[in-house]
């Protein structure tokens, strides 16, 4: 309230509060002072029920938000550990299927290449057929 007061001096305020008295009389003044009081009593709290209005009806929507976030964000985890298990297992399964292979090549005893077993194109397939199977999960 003391910036309103900015552009009166103090011989201004002193001519207004002799007009306000001299309007209203001693007598009335208390009561305009405790109705204005009331006033502004009831605006403070109406505006303190407005605001608490809104912050309830936004934390609401806030919760909603942030339980449907944590939602997607567990089933991104999911889908991730998935492909992650998905993809390890199959290397794996490379992984031994190429060991098997060179095993194959380097098992004669006399020191020459042996040819690769047959069922090579088979595990060759196989590997394939994973491959083929991880894409296909992946891609929607």
């Amino acid at each position: 309230m003391q910036h309103i007061f900015v552009f009166l001096s103090g011989g201004e305020l002193l001519l207004v509060f002799l007009v306000f008295l001299l309007l209203f009389g001693s007598s009335k003044i208390p009561e305009l002072a405790k109705g204005l009081g009331k006033g502004l009593r009831e605006f403070k709290k109406a505006t303190d029920d407005i605001k608490k209005e809104i912050n309830n009806s936004t934390g609401d929507i806030a919760k909603d938000i942030n339980e449907s976030v944590g939602g997607i964000r567990k089933n991104i985890t999911e889908i991730t550990s998935e492909i992650t298990s998905d993809i390890n297992r199959d290397a794996g399964y490379v992984s031994q299927s190429f060991n098997d292979t060179s095993s194959d090549v380097n098992q004669n005893s006399d020191g020459t290449a042996s040819e690769p077993r047959r069922d090579t194109d088979q595990n060759a397939e196989d590997i394939n057929q994973h491959i083929n199977e991880i894409t296909d999960n992946i891609t929607p």
